[in-house]
């Protein structure tokens, strides 16, 4: 696939400049820890349970989510990433594994999140990817997604030719939060919440978290 391919040649090539760019970023976000506090406490209140990181990037989310006692993996397609987040996170097992095709069996995990992951997914393929992330879920668990928002209602993709000091080639997707709402509940997912934030310079769009659970009908 052409936009896999993509992305994971550009996060190899910038792994180590990311994740040196992005260090510390959560603590400048205090309503994403406070997002991403309440989802593993939730996760908690539904009986507890092992929460994967989709997308994982250098393991940053993960990491902090572990250290607010989250039993956490990762995982993510670009390899150079995957080596990083092993490196800045032993404590954690991460592998190297596209969203479309995850590397756990059904029902495995009492939560998921995609953090800013699914921007790298077309629309064509977005149904599957959510339909794979039901099924590594167990019933009532957790799904954090966060992502762009679009401002004209459908797709933007951006075309990003240089980042993190590096020339890339990569397309990401900023999404229409009503066309997510809709894929998660046809793959089936209750939605439980719903934020969107003003853009914090120097991000140029606003900014969505959904959390849903898995519905008991999800395979019927």
């Amino acid at each position: 696939m052409e936009s896999e391919a993509e992305a994971r040649v550009a996060y190899d090539l910038v792994a180590d400049d990311y994740a040196a760019l992005l260090e510390g970023e959560l603590e400048k976000l205090p309503l994403e820890r406070a997002l991403l506090t309440a989802f593993v406490e939730q996760v908690d209140a539904t009986g507890g349970g092992p929460i994967a990181d989709l997308g994982c990037g250098p393991g940053r989310v993960a990491g902090f989510l572990a250290g607010i006692g989250a039993d956490m993996r990762g995982i993510d397609l670009s390899p150079g990433m995957v080596e990083v987040a092993r490196r800045d996170h032993p404590g954690i097992p991460f592998a190297v594994a596209p969203m479309a095709a995850l590397p756990f069996q059904d029902g495995e995990l009492a939560g998921a999140l995609a953090w800013y992951s699914i921007i790298h997914i077309p629309q064509d393929l977005q149904d599957g990817v959510f339909a794979e992330f039901a099924r590594v879920l167990r019933v009532d668990g957790l799904l954090l997604l966060a992502f762009q928002v679009s401002e004209n209602g459908d797709e933007d993709v951006v075309h990003l030719r240089q980042a993190y000091g590096h020339e890339i080639d990569l397309r990401t997707r900023r999404q229409s939060p009503a066309r997510v709402k809709r894929r998660l509940e046809e793959a089936g997912f209750a939605l439980l919440a719903e934020l969107v934030r003003e853009p914090i310079p120097p991000e140029k769009s606003r900014q969505a978290f959904v959390l849903a659970h898995r519905s008991a009908d999800a395979d019927s």
